[in-house]
């Protein structure tokens, strides 16, 4: 049996492939940029002066091109699992789930779950996907 989880977030993805008690986990990051504007530039004159303009919208676009590009990546990691499970925090986990269902049906029907938990050190990871995967006595 070959089981993974993936720890995800937008800024890397953990993956622990559990098979036959041999545990490996590789790290892949996500290469999105984070947009963080600073305030605009304005000139010395207590009112009025120049301001910078940020299309936002661009940005936005920008960032989900490379998440889906992200999780292009991800899914050819998953190609020859058994089994996954898909674990992180705020809404990365269900994005990634729900570009499997549109784009890759075959790894979408290998997905046991989806849950939310916050970061994990590697060991902990790695406790955690036993757990998972144990088998039922």
């Amino acid at each position: 049996m070959n089981n993974i989880g993936i720890w995800i977030d937008k800024e890397k993805a953990h993956l622990v492939t559990l098979n036959n008690n041999e545990i490996d986990i590789k790290t892949l990051y996500s290469e999105i940029e984070n947009f963080h504007p600073k305030g605009g530039s304005r000139s010395r004159e207590k009112w009025g002066g120049t301001q910078d303009v940020f299309k936002e919208s661009t940005y936005m676009e920008r960032e989900k091109q490379q998440l889906k590009k992200y999780f292009e990546n991800l899914a050819h990691e998953l190609s020859d699992a058994d089994e996954v499970v898909i674990l992180g925090p705020s809404d990365t986990p269900d994005k990634f789930r729900k570009a499997l269902t549109e784009k890759h049906g075959q790894l979408n029907g290998k997905v046991r779950s989806v849950i939310k938990c916050d970061s994990l050190t590697e060991n902990q990871l790695k406790a955690k996907v036993k757990e998972i995967f144990k088998p039922k006595a």
